[in-house]
């Protein structure tokens, strides 16, 4: 016999291609649905409550787990000793997802109760205590999400969170709340709530959550450096993501915390190609300290995000010389300069620097042989020594620099 709502086609008249393409799309739906959640049917509600006659009754449901974003609930009075045909839970291990029942009528009836009374109730949903204890103090269901006015033997719903206000985040629990329609007799009610958890969700991360989460990322040692630490806070996040649940990152000392936070900085700047992206972040905002004449702000920059972790470059070398060279740190500057000439000593930005260098430490002698030995090169395939060194010079007295020999190296340089 086929199945309520279908019409039996016998097996032989249903051409192959016909029939693997039905199995094919109950396979890749039911695939699609296991990923995306599953009914937890360990922390369903089912509780067997009686009213007695013309009252009220409020019942908390089971905590609801981290990510519930539906519920199907199913309410069935019974009539004394009769028994539920079938539990909810085992109804909904017919149907894959959510969606199964919310495609229409045909989803509600197949969850109504085979069997009920002939008592009749009406009921109200909550979403806090508060509203529920009200509810059955006063019969007042002003502040319900749900009301079912109507008396019913039996009744069936999803509720889902973006369509009803009875899933709401900050809450664990939903509240019904019963007013029995019998005056002479108690009821007997059975309350079933089954919660659909996003796999996702589950783990405690929704919006609000990553975003406290990120303010404290935006806090760590190189983050809080840069200017726009955008991509390195997602990277860390999505590391955290991937390793805690939300309440389980929330439990960890402070100490465990920070070093996590650090921990996965690392990654981030470690992690090649994947790093690109933070990596140039670093150099423009530590370029734009600089320019900013905050110095020191840019050497620890760039020294924590892009020195430290092995992925410094010659220019990266050349940068952080050329910062300590304006913050008159000479012996530094020197130091990140022969760096940066070990890895490419044919760079003539770094030959350049090493110049300024010389000269502002009164080793003129050396300077100028650099003047001389490049003077008729390109630094760029746009850009002279000769155009790059007076727009340096002009640069370094901006920035307070005096010095008589940057006459004398000009005049050299036009000879």
């Amino acid at each position: 016999m086929a199945p309520s709502g279908l019409v039996s086609k016998p097996f032989h008249k249903m051409s192959t291609k016909k029939l693997l393409l039905i199995i094919v799309l109950f396979i890749s739906k039911t695939a699609f649905a296991q990923q995306d959640g599953y009914w937890d049917k360990d922390r369903a509600t089912t509780k067997e409550i009686i009213v007695t006659a013309g009252d009220r009754i409020s019942v908390k449901t089971e905590d609801l787990p981290t990510g519930t974003t539906e519920i199907v609930y199913r309410i069935t009075l019974l009539d004394e000793n009769q028994q539920m045909a079938n539990s909810l839970v085992s109804l909904l291990k017919a149907i894959p997802d959510p969606y199964g029942i919310g495609q229409g009528s045909a989803g509600a009836v197949f969850l109504m109760s085979k069997v009920s009374g002939d008592d009749k109730c009406k009921y109200a949903i909550f979403s806090n205590e508060k509203f529920a204890t009200e509810y059955q103090k006063y019969g007042k269901a002003t502040k319900a999400c749900l009301t079912q006015n109507t008396p019913v033997s039996k009744d069936a719903k999803r509720l889902t969170v973006d369509k009803s206000s009875c899933l709401l985040a900050e809450s664990e629990n939903i509240w019904f709340g019963f007013e029995s329609q019998n005056w002479i007799m108690k009821q007997k009610i059975v309350l079933e709530v089954v919660p659909w958890v996003d796999t996702k969700l589950n783990r405690g991360w929704n919006l609000e959550n990553r975003q406290t989460i990120l303010k404290q990322i935006k806090t760590s040692e190189v983050a809080k450096k840069m200017i726009n630490s955008d991509d390195f806070s997602l990277c860390i996040l999505e590391k955290l993501q991937a390793k805690y649940k939300f309440k389980e990152f929330q439990n960890l000392l402070a100490i465990e915390k920070s070093k996590n936070l650090k921990d996965f900085g690392n990654a981030c700047l470690s992690e090649k190609p994947a790093n690109k992206s933070i990596l140039t972040a670093i150099r423009l905002d530590a370029q734009q300290l600089f320019k900013n004449k905050k110095y020191d702000e840019a050497i620890e920059l760039l020294q924590l995000g892009i020195i430290d972790n092995g992925n410094a470059t010659v220019l990266d070398y050349n940068a952080l010389g050329q910062y300590y060279l304006y913050s008159k740190q000479f012996d530094k500057a020197s130091k990140a300069l022969k760096e940066a000439e070990k890895m490419d000593d044919s760079e003539l930005l770094v030959q350049l620097n090493l110049a300024h260098l010389y000269l502002l430490a009164d080793d003129y002698k050396k300077a100028k042989e650099l003047h001389k030995k490049y003077k008729t090169q390109n630094i760029t395939s746009k850009v002279s020594w000769i155009e790059k060194t007076r727009s340096d010079f002009a640069e370094l007295q901006k920035a307070g620099f005096k010095n008589d020999d940057f006459e004398k190296i000009l005049k050299l340089l036009e000879d």
